[in-house]
């Protein structure tokens, strides 16, 4: 037998269902896409290979989502949600949140909508008839299935569905070509806010500072060093404080490599600072998340390229579908130089800029589009746009282009803006 290569023998794969818009990743950007494309009427399935929906939200633990303040629809229906919920915290355009509450959350937006939601489920294959996109093969705990639609959105975050269709994408930093670390997030308790206050704050830099300097008089260094504690409730927060670089997603070994080491990583950091005793001395670990945060997959190819030059400029589209206020926010991918994106253009400031509706489309395969931070852009731009809050709006976007798309049968592509505007939440108010 052939050690090197493995001839899979041929088998026939039945047919599970039959949709009009397929979501494969159930993250911020795909939960958006599904419940969107689903309120448009069109027959909705959503993929998922994690046991939750929410990805990086709750698989993930992020529990903190930036620049979600001025999102309208989906975006500003969950956070009024959550807040309804007591689950929200502080307010403002980022904010934290509870995690399981997110869980529940979205489960139960889903279901009101009929969405047909396979979780435990991962796209490891696609149908193609020329450049359309026909069907994707799933596999799972019940075996390799086919799912068809009429227009497909990939919300994997890394780009999965597209690379498995053919698209061309880039990755990483051009000079490099590493990507960004990826970050494990932890739920840690036994600590108090009102007892910590100079070490808490999502987007204060004095906080981490003085979080990062604790941590060293506690006889650690975080391989991040702008450790942060987001508060959820007095007695609950999440912890990143781990960096783990050069680590591809799209390699299992090294994934699983690099969440091993983050665990471990997270366990002597909050170990060392409960030895500190004081406020600290009742802290532990919660939980670690399921999945490891991954900032950076692949960029895949659409019909616009967001770019560097698009955010300094402040750049307006006609077919913009939300405005991005984050600024870049590259985590280097050299431990060695933690700030050298901090001004990657001098002293040019950033400006609040639209995202287009073409580059959530792909080139290279016609009825598919793409929702989050798999989307079109540079490397640079993409350090802006990859928030959660931008994902959701991005996601919204795409369900309804896709529902809009299928339901006239026509490519996502073939349709004209003014068809879609109408039913874009906030897409009058983009245009310059």
């Amino acid at each position: 037998m052939d050690k090197r290569f493995y001839q899979e023998p041929s088998r026939t794969i039945p047919w599970r269902r039959e949709v009009d818009v397929i979501v494969a990743g159930a993250g911020p950007a795909g939960i958006a896409a599904a419940l969107a494309a689903a309120r448009q009427g069109a027959r909705t399935a959503l993929l998922e290979a994690q046991g939750a929906l929410g990805g990086v939200w709750t698989s993930g633990l992020l529990s903190w989502i930036i620049d979600a303040g001025d999102k309208p629809g989906i975006m500003r229906e969950i956070t009024a949600a959550l807040e309804a919920r007591g689950a929200r915290a502080p307010k403002g355009r980022n904010f934290a949140y509870d995690v399981e509450e997110m869980k529940v959350l979205l489960e139960e937006l889903a279901a009101a909508e009929g969405i047909h939601v396979r979780l435990h489920t991962r796209v490891c294959a696609v149908v193609r008839e020329g450049r359309a996109m026909r069907a994707v093969i799933t596999e799972s705990k019940s075996g390799r299935e086919v799912f068809g639609a009429e227009v497909f959105i990939d919300a994997s975050g890394d780009g999965d569905l597209a690379a498995q269709a053919g698209c061309r994408f880039a990755y990483g930093d051009p000079k490099s070509g590493r990507a960004q670390p990826m970050s494990l997030i932890a739920l840690v308790t036994g600590i108090h806010a009102g007892e910590i206050p100079a070490f808490v704050g999502g987007g204060v830099l004095e906080a981490k500072v003085n979080l990062f300097d604790e941590f060293r008089r506690a006889g650690v260094s975080p391989s991040y060093s702008r450790p942060t504690l987001f508060r959820i409730r007095d007695d609950l927060f999440a912890l990143m404080a781990n960096h783990e670089y050069g680590v591809s997603p799209m390699d299992a070994d090294e994934i699983t490599r690099s969440t091993i080491h983050a665990r471990a990583e997270l366990r002597t950091l909050v170990a060392a600072l409960r030895r500190r005793g004081g406020p600290w001395s009742g802290l532990r670990i919660v939980a670690t998340g399921a999945q490891i945060g991954v900032r950076e997959g692949r960029r895949v190819a659409g019909r616009y390229e967001v770019s560097a030059d698009d955010i300094f400029a402040g750049r307006r589209h006609e077919d913009g579908i939300c405005r991005v206020h984050a600024g870049i926010d590259v985590h280097s991918v050299d431990p060695g130089a933690s700030t050298a994106y901090q001004r990657p253009h001098g002293d040019r400031a950033s400006l609040p800029y639209d995202i287009p509706l073409r580059a959530l489309i792909a080139a290279d395969v016609d009825g598919l589009m793409m929702a989050g931070r798999c989307i079109s852009g540079d490397f640079l731009a993409h350090s802006s746009y990859r928030m959660t809050g931008n994902a959701v709006a991005m996601g919204e976007a795409a369900g309804i282009t896709a529902a809009l798309a299928a339901a006239r049968g026509v490519a996502p592509h073939e349709l004209a803006w003014e068809n879609v505007a109408p039913f874009l939440p906030g897409a009058r108010t983009v245009v310059a």
